[in-house]
């Protein structure tokens, strides 16, 4: 991977709980490096990761800079 390409993040924060949601919306909260309330990741912001973000949007947000 090219360093310089790849240097864009962006900073999610679970604002939502992912008791008695989809197995699948858990799943992706995990794969975004959230697992508990109020838990804050930086993820490199590609489209895969804005795909899941749109996935469980009304569980995160997205934290200015």
């Amino acid at each position: 991977m090219n360093a310089t390409k790849s240097s864009k993040t962006v900073k999610v924060q679970q604002i939502g709980s992912p008791i008695r949601r989809r197995h699948d919306q858990r799943e992706t909260l995990v794969g975004l490096n959230l697992n508990k309330l109020g838990r804050t990741a930086e993820l490199p912001d590609t489209p895969a990761t804005r795909g899941m973000i749109a996935k469980v949007a009304h569980l995160v947000r997205v934290v200015e800079k």
